[in-house]
């Protein structure tokens, strides 16, 4: 340990980050969001079960995805001009290898989380919710990482904070440690 951290074995080449609740926490009423997005669907007549996630997948498929984005894009971003930089965050900055962010949330919001916590320029690529065709657990956003830091999904190693990122790193073929392992 150093510094209150374990770091991550160095046989992995790269590493990739989750950003919500691994380096940051942003500061965002999910269960807000959420109220915001199903008066979205209310006020189309579509009934609104599900968690927010599931709700925006759903939006795809009645003509609502560009809206509910959006509707959660801003409070991401407004949430990560007044974000928390957690513990984990010092391993960025540390770090040799080749890093990249990999977020369920949108990529503008992630890159303005690593711009006022000084991490931005330890971070060699983004990938957000919107920057590829599907969000985690989709392997997709984990794989375009890996291929934006040039180094193979085997050798590459994903930390994150939820079921979600353990799930996405299974699916794409790399390995997985819980942020609590960590700190």
């Amino acid at each position: 340990m150093t510094d209150g951290l374990r770091w991550i074995d160095d046989g992995w080449e790269a590493i990739v980050y989750d950003l919500d609740g691994t380096l940051v926490d942003l500061a965002v009423d999910w269960d807000e969001v959420a109220t915001t997005v199903v008066g979205t669907f209310a006020e189309r007549g579509i009934d609104a079960d599900g968690n927010l996630w599931d709700l925006l997948e759903r939006a795809s498929r009645v003509d609502l995805r560009g809206r509910v984005e959006e509707i959660i894009s801003e409070y991401e971003r407004e949430g990560a001009r007044y974000s928390e930089r957690l513990p984990l965050a010092e391993q960025v900055v540390a770090e040799t290898r080749p890093v990249a962010v990999c977020s369920l949330n949108c990529e503008e919001a992630c890159r303005i989380a690593l711009d006022i916590h000084g991490l931005e320029e330890h971070v060699d690529a983004v990938i957000g919710r919107d920057s590829v065709a599907k969000p985690k657990p989709d392997p997709g956003p984990l794989k375009a990482a890996a291929e934006a830091l040039e180094v193979p999904l085997e050798r590459t190693m994903f930390v994150g904070d939820t079921d979600r990122d353990a799930i996405t790193a299974e699916r794409a073929g790399t390995g997985f440690l819980y942020v609590r392992d960590l700190v």
